[in-house]
């Protein structure tokens, strides 16, 4: 399953790439989100790993994440594998004439094993899921808005 989303966000480049790249943001936008961890390479850099872990409702998700690219403000490409669900994304940051930036990111995702169904019976979770995150981190870099608050 492949799919892209955008959204504008109201705030020079620059802020919204630093807001982007630093960890200690993901809280802010990200629901759900518990922690991250390096585990193989220095933070940030191609090729470096990252365990994340996620409180979805009921149940507790970690997942791995191996930077493939990472020349912001341009690019930051990485893979996300969990049991059953390989996610390929790509993150890119353009500048536009009225000093916003646009954010686009393209997603392909892949299941095996029991996720095969969840992802042929919901294909549209997944993209809802990236499109919340997507409007959570506009409205943390925008109003200074953090899902911590609700």
């Amino acid at each position: 399953m492949k799919y892209q989303l955008e959204i504008t966000i109201n705030k020079p480049r620059k802020e919204v790439v630093e807001k982007f790249s630093d960890p200690k943001n993901m809280k802010h936008w990200q629901r759900g989100f518990i922690f991250m961890k390096p585990i193989n390479g220095k933070l940030g850099e191609e090729g470096s790993q990252n365990l994340l872990k996620y409180d979805m409702g009921k149940r507790q998700i970690e997942m791995t994440e191996t930077i493939i690219k990472n020349n912001l403000p341009e690019e930051y490409s990485a893979t996300y594998e969990a049991k059953g669900v390989y996610n390929y994304q790509v993150n890119r940051f353009s500048p536009t004439l009225e000093k916003s930036t646009l954010w686009t990111t393209d997603n392909e995702f892949q299941f095996s094993g029991f996720m095969k169904l969840v992802g042929w019976f919901l294909p549209g979770a997944f993209k809802k899921q990236s499109r919340k995150y997507m409007e959570d981190f506009k409205a943390f870099v925008e109003e200074e808005k953090s899902v911590l608050d609700n």
